[in-house]
């Protein structure tokens, strides 16, 4: 364990420094695989020195993030990193905003600012949203619609279901505390406005279906649990609130008064105007998707197929967030998602099927190894980066194999409407328990779906070849320059 750590603080130096060190940074956090960064200056890390580093599978830059893929030990490195360089957990310049927010606002400015905070807000709950996946599933599995093993009055499934269902229901008190870290404000307040709208007198009040006011205003009798834009647009202004109250109350009662003022202006604004809207906004982005995969026909099987043959790409841009926001409101509010999810398990099981026609095809035998770790990596650890990296970008032609098997797993998840019951956001050959849920053929056709993408991704590399000769010849000559 010790080796390892010295082998994870190492890394942190070395990316620390190569990024500029500490005076360089304005905030950095990481999601499953990457370390992001928002620099002060992007001009001073060098792509090639940094992916040169042991422990960096590759470098992405985008959404105004600079972007360094290490894997799934990527919090060991984060970890070392903030004690490294003396930084803090997202951390932020004093003023709690990033340079780059400081620059010139245009569409695409504002567009990548929403998606990283949206991103900020949402990735930090996957972990969660997991373990509450998983006990959901077994419950599908073992209880009465699968192998009934277990009856819906035994306590070992009522267990599986309140454990499942506590990770989407409290979620505006989760999402509360994640989006203060994001809009730097008051945790425990912003967890409390969390709590205050699934408190269950409000929940009956709302069930009740009688007029209630706020302060006088009427308020619009809505269920929250299970809600993820509401919280996260009435934290955003919460911090505003909070901030103009600290600002102008005296230091000897702000510890009482900022903390209830804020509360009290925030419960009018959060219970008839924010929550509404957020509600709406969500509820319509679930059910136009939805109803697209619920669509059938050629338009939604050939979208599937092309989700399944460009998610990857999505991923390397970063791009996949927005779509990993909205299957996570999805499987949120309505328990189940029938179009994006289908289309990014196949392209997962293409990522692993590349890796195989490339193994095999290969012939350095340093390379093929490498392949055949790229291969365990991806269909067993759930980290598809460095076969991306390490074969389909650096060989391009596994690329286009990878594809083909995406495209056509997802035309096969389309063509069988399939729906996935659980929200699993891993790579691995778990991802197929997404299907679980529903009936068996269900699950079966999920599991066709991704075994189609993954031999057909391994027969398309493998039958495309690895290389060209002119990259042949490049290769060479590289070889010949470092001998």
């Amino acid at each position: 364990m010790k080796n390892k750590n010295q082998y994870y603080e190492q890394v942190a130096k070395d990316l620390l420094s190569a990024v500029g060190g500490s005076a360089n940074i304005s905030s950095v956090t990481h999601c499953m695989t990457r370390l992001r960064f928002n620099l002060k200056d992007e001009s001073v890390p060098n792509d090639n020195d940094i992916q040169s580093i042991p422990g960096v599978v590759g470098v992405n830059r985008t959404g105004g993030q600079y972007q360094i893929i290490i894997g799934q030990t990527v919090n060991k490195v984060y970890d070392f990193l903030l004690k490294t360089g003396d930084l803090t957990q997202s951390s932020s310049s004093e003023d709690g905003l990033d340079e780059n927010l400081k620059e010139k606002l245009t569409f695409k400015s504002i567009a990548n600012n929403i998606l990283n905070k949206l991103a900020g807000c949402l990735t930090p709950l996957i972990p969660m949203m997991v373990a509450a996946s998983v006990f959901k599933m077994l419950g599908a599995i073992l209880g009465p619609n699968m192998l009934n093993l277990i009856g819906t009055k035994t306590t070992l499934y009522q267990l599986f279901t309140f454990v499942g269902d506590a990770g989407f229901y409290f979620l505006p008190i989760v999402i509360g505390y994640t989006a203060s870290k994001q809009f730097n404000t008051s945790r425990i307040i912003a967890m409390f406005l969390g709590a205050i709208v699934i408190d269950p007198n409000l929940i009956q009040i709302v069930k009740a279906g009688k007029p209630f006011d706020i302060f006088g205003i009427t308020m619009p009798l809505i269920n929250y649990s299970s809600t993820v834009i509401p919280i996260i647009l009435v934290v955003w202004v919460m911090s505003y609130i909070e901030q103009f109250f600290k600002q102008h109350t005296a230091e000897s009662i702000s510890t009482i008064m900022v903390p209830t003022l804020t509360i009290a202006v925030m419960l009018p604004i959060m219970l008839c105007i924010l929550g509404p809207a957020g509600n709406v906004v969500g509820n319509y982005i679930c059910a136009g998707i939805l109803a697209f995969g619920k669509l059938g026909g050629l338009p939604t099987i050939i979208a599937v197929g092309v989700i399944g043959a460009f998610w990857e790409i999505l991923v390397m841009t970063g791009m996949h967030l927005l779509m990993l926001t909205t299957m996570m409101m999805i499987f949120a509010q309505s328990g189940h998602e029938n179009f994006v999810t289908l289309g990014a398990v196949a392209a997962s099981m293409s990522v692993a099927g590349m890796c195989l026609g490339t193994a095999l095809r290969i012939k350095d035998k340093d390379q093929k190894a490498l392949a055949w770790s790229y291969l365990i990596a991806s269909f067993v650890g759930g980290v598809t980066e460095p076969g991306l990296y390490g074969l389909a970008i650096r060989y391009k032609r596994p690329f286009i194999g990878m594809m083909v098997g995406g495209f056509c797993g997802g035309l096969y998840a389309g063509m069988t409407a399939i729906t996935a019951y659980v929200m699993v956001p891993v790579a691995n050959f778990l991802s197929l328990t997404t299907y679980v849920g529903g009936q068996t053929n269900n699950l079966v056709n999920g599991v066709i779906s991704g075994t189609i993408a993954f031999v057909v991704a391994a027969i398309a590399t493998y039958s495309i070849g690895i290389e060209s000769k002119t990259n042949k010849q490049s290769n060479e000559q590289i070889k010949l320059v470092e001998a």
